[in-house]
């Protein structure tokens, strides 16, 4: 049973933009907060956004300024738009949702991952 499916991902120049779709399953998406991890080559996987069903947002320190998340309620879509992207941000990014998403171990749906490839 596909609950969180991601798509966007692919390779752009530093400098560039991407963004980034989650489409969640109704049930899913109104009863949870929803986000993004990424997880690099050789690292842990990381918290990069989260959103609650209110609307507030928390960013990794990392990515303020450049990333944007939002939800579309209408939809059960939750997006990442990432601009002025670094080699550093290369990595596979998930999809997430649950209770809360601060730690990985809350998590209690993900999705299977997009490649975000960025070429300096």
């Amino acid at each position: 049973q596909v609950q969180l499916v991601e798509s966007g991902g692919g390779l752009v120049q530093a400098g560039g933009s991407l963004r980034l779709s989650c489409a969640a399953s109704g049930s899913i998406f109104f009863n949870n907060v929803m986000g993004w991890y990424r997880q690099a080559p050789g690292k842990q996987r990381e918290l990069v956004a989260a959103i609650t069903r209110g609307g507030s947002t928390d960013y990794a320190d990392s990515v303020k300024g450049r990333f944007t998340i939002s939800r579309d309620n209408a939809n059960d879509t939750v997006s990442l738009q990432m601009n002025n992207l670094k080699s550093e941000d290369t990595a596979v990014y998930y999809c997430a949702a649950g209770v809360t998403i601060t730690s990985l171990e809350r998590v209690r749906y993900w999705g299977k991952g997009t490649l975000v490839t960025v070429s300096s």
